[in-house]
């Protein structure tokens, strides 16, 4: 019989980043896009075979990118800004998403609470639509090609407009007359693909809390694209949270079948009657395709029968709750890993596995797996039951500090640290700073691998990283910049370096998860309580300072973005292991200024992501982030300056709690936004002195000093200059020095032409 088992979406990076590998070689001119062709045609046909194999039935296509699928929808429906319509084929695609020496790139901003970027479309009144199919019909008949049939994933028409910036200043909405005709040709030129083909439309934006005027587009768009023909079965998907509005509404439309995400939208129960009502397939998310661990059967099986005491069992499809491009390829090269904490984790090839036997287990009852199957179905219990017991995770002397932990605030308000702090470390208005990081260059990343599989010994490390440090202090003084960086050579990650000195984490060899274009990131993994055996970064912050008599920032990654970095225990609330890492960071500042340095910077990058996408849960979110960025921080003096940096937020609906946070100093990015993200701090008259990015690191064309003179008059126009600082928009750790230089000495010599005119 069919499995009726369902996977909204798999990684397309490659289970050894060979996508990543090809593009940056392709970008790098070391190979030709013929290249990138076929390492990306070879790696869609081992993920169609995977999920194949693992016996999944509904198995996508289009769910591929060369960069994002965002981007790749603005290409289909011919959405492209002005300044790149002159160009053709790759070149036009990797212009907008990374930008060119005559361009800046497109908007890229975090897809809803994860840390996925997306690029954020550009629209206007103006534009032309047209129908591009290119991509998703060949995807299509590769994988048909290969006795594989697929069904076609799309972004939805109203998630596309929610989340698109309209350059003429209107309404993304009023645009849907205008997009929806081309997907209505869309679906014209599917049905000619198969007698029968299932089409998965991702509306993840009706998992927020929308306006009636949005909830109203849903049932004439549904209306519509599902009467174009009658051989495409069309399923809308949420995820992330629940979306019961538009779930209501979709009932109420001919559409096949809904997806709902049953792991982090439990409210999605409420209307499962009006599903079940409507006659409609439901798609159950129930394996967690944003976590790391292992899928209780058990557990997930009485929630299963849950919903089918409402939904007819025949309606039920077994799914990831969202694509698995949030997790880890597979396990399978996990050869260092301690075998307990291993056997409770599952990445996506393993996920396939659990949706297939989840599926077997529900649909035909225990009595009738195979010997194989009970097996697993034992396994599976026996290391669910194993993690719960485990004494790796409990500590008590942890546990009982931080239920204890009560100093939750600096000593002095900001008026009286500022102060202090600007007599003390004697900096000018318009200071110029950088974020943290600098190059990491193939011969640092190498020491450190080598010295991490014992092929080096620590002095030759230690001396590699000290090198490093002193070219970057040399350069920084030679350019002029006036608070310095240590470059961070020693770090892999921002947040895996921490996790690695910390205990409760764990590690993954290969456990690699996109975050943007080629960039991929390896989140550690938290198993059990959290604190700090020593310090992490003194010793190679203070090298740094002794070798400058500028003032050196002490850098740190923030409990929060620390939290939402890393694959987090799912048997502890969120709020829990962050206050834990907070009180081992507070120790780590404490060392820090004891050593000497009087700027710490404490960067929260990820700490909007965090935040839940409905209305009524943020303020129990904001509430423990922010005393968790205090706990932190508390142990700083008056006279340690605090900086933060975020990127990549709206700052409108936070800003007060930005405030609360109490900071000295904040970085945020806004070159690719002008002055519009920095309006806000002076429409609530904030305080702090703030550090606006002027040029974006994201894409590899150095800025020219005239353009950045023209960025910060931008900012004047908004705050004084008593107030902000002059940076990049966030660290260098992904450009090449060959970018940063020039970048960097502009940036200093826009600096002095501002403060001498």
């Amino acid at each position: 019989m069919s499995t009726k088992s369902y996977v909204v979406g798999f990684p397309r990076i490659g289970e050894k980043r060979e996508l990543k590998k090809v593009l940056e070689s392709f970008w790098a001119k070391k190979c030709s896009f013929d290249e990138v062709e076929k390492v990306s045609s070879n790696l869609k046909q081992k993920h169609w075979e995977y999920q194949k194999d693992a016996g999944i039935e509904y198995i996508s296509s289009n769910d591929f990118s060369l960069y994002d699928n965002v981007l790749d929808t603005s290409i289909m429906l011919n959405a492209i800004p002005k300044r790149f319509q002159n160009l053709k084929a790759e070149e036009l695609y990797f212009s907008m998403a990374r930008g060119n020496k005559n361009s800046v790139a497109m908007e890229m901003t975090k897809w809803f609470n994860t840390n996925y970027h997306y690029i954020v479309p550009e629209l206007s009144l103006e534009d032309e639509y047209k129908l591009n199919a290119s991509k998703i019909i060949n995807e299509y008949n590769e994988a048909k090609n290969l006795g594989i049939k697929t069904k076609i994933n799309l972004i939805g028409p109203i998630t596309f407009l929610a989340l698109s910036k309209r350059v003429d200043r209107g309404d993304t909405f009023e645009l849907l007359g205008k997009i929806l005709p081309v997907y209505k040709e869309l679906f014209k030129e599917i049905s000619k693909l198969d007698e029968v083909i299932t089409v998965q439309i991702d509306e993840p934006i009706f998992a927020k809390d929308n306006e009636a005027k949005v909830l109203s587009l849903i049932k004439p768009t549904y209306d519509e694209l599902s009467m174009v023909t009658n051989n495409i079965k069309l399923i809308v998907t949420t995820y992330f949270e629940h979306s019961n509005e538009a779930t209501k509404i979709l009932t109420q439309t001919p559409v096949w079948g809904l997806g709902l995400d049953f792991v982090y939208g439990k409210d999605n129960l409420q209307v499962l009657e009006e599903i079940q009502n409507s006659g409609k397939k439901l798609v159950a998310g129930v394996v967690d395709g944003r976590n790391i661990w292992k899928n209780d059967i058990d557990t997930t099986l009485k929630l299963l029968e849950e919903i089918s005491n409402v939904v007819s069992k025949e309606n039920i499809l077994i799914s990831s709750s969202c694509s698995l491009l949030h997790t880890p390829f597979t396990l399978k090269y996990e050869v260092k890993m301690d075998e307990n904490i291993k056997s409770w984790l599952s990445f996506s090839v393993e996920k396939l596995d659990e949706i297939n036997l989840l599926a077997k287990v529900f649909f035909d009852g225990i009595e009738n797996l195979s010997n194989e199957e009970a097996k697993a179905l034992e396994e599976n219990r026996k290391n669910n039951k194993n993690r719960k017991t485990s004494d790796l995770i409990h500590d008590k002397e942890v546990q009982e500090r931080v239920d204890n932990f009560t100093k939750l605030n600096r000593d002095g308000k900001f008026e009286e640290r500022i102060k202090i702090q600007r007599e003390l470390l004697g900096y000018k208005d318009l200071a110029t700073t950088t974020i943290g990081s600098f190059p990491q260059t193939p011969e640092i990343r190498k020491s450190r691998r080598d010295f991490k599989k014992g092929e080096i010994s620590y002095e030759t490390y230690e001396k590699d990283m000290k090198t490093y440090i002193d070219d970057c202090i040399a350069f920084q003084e030679e350019c002029g910049l006036e608070v310095l960086v240590h470059g961070e050579p020693e770090r892999n990650d921002m947040v895996e370096y921490f996790g690695e000195q910390l205990k409760g984490y764990g590690f993954s060899q290969n456990g690699w998860v996109q975050s943007y274009g080629s960039r991929c990131v390896k989140p550690p993994f938290i198993f059990g309580d959290i604190s700090r055996p020593k310090p992490m970064t003194v010793d190679w912050i203070t090298y740094a300072q002794s070798k400058t008599k500028k003032i050196m920032k002490g850098m740190l990654t923030g409990p929060v973005t620390i939290l939402n970095w890393s694959f987090v225990r799912d048997d502890k609330p969120r709020s829990e292991v962050s206050k834990q890492i907070a009180v081992a960071l507070s120790d780590e500042i404490n060392d820090l200024q004891n050593a000497g340095i009087k700027i710490i910077q404490v960067d929260e990058a990820a700490f909007k992501e965090g935040y839940p996408l409905r209305e009524k849960k943020i303020k129990t979110y904001e509430d423990w982030a922010v005393r968790d960025f205090k706990i932190c921080v508390s142990s700083a003096k008056k006279e340690t300056q605090i900086h933060t940096h975020m990127c990549y937020s709206e700052f409108n609906d936070i800003i007060k709690t930005i405030e609360a946070m109490d900071a000295d100093v904040i970085s945020i990015e806004t070159a690719r936004s002008g002055n519009e993200l920095l309006k806000i701090f002076k429409e609530v008259g904030y305080k702090q002195e703030v550090g606006p990015g002027v040029y974006d690191i994201h894409s590899p064309r150095v800025p020219s000093v005239q353009e950045m003179v023209e960025q910060i008059k931008l900012l004047l126009e908004v705050l004084p200059k008593e107030q902000l600082w002059i940076n990049p928009d966030c660290g260098l750790k992904t450009r090449k020095w060959e970018e940063v230089k020039p970048s960097l000495k502009n940036m200093v010599e826009a600096v002095n032409i501002i403060r001498n005119s």
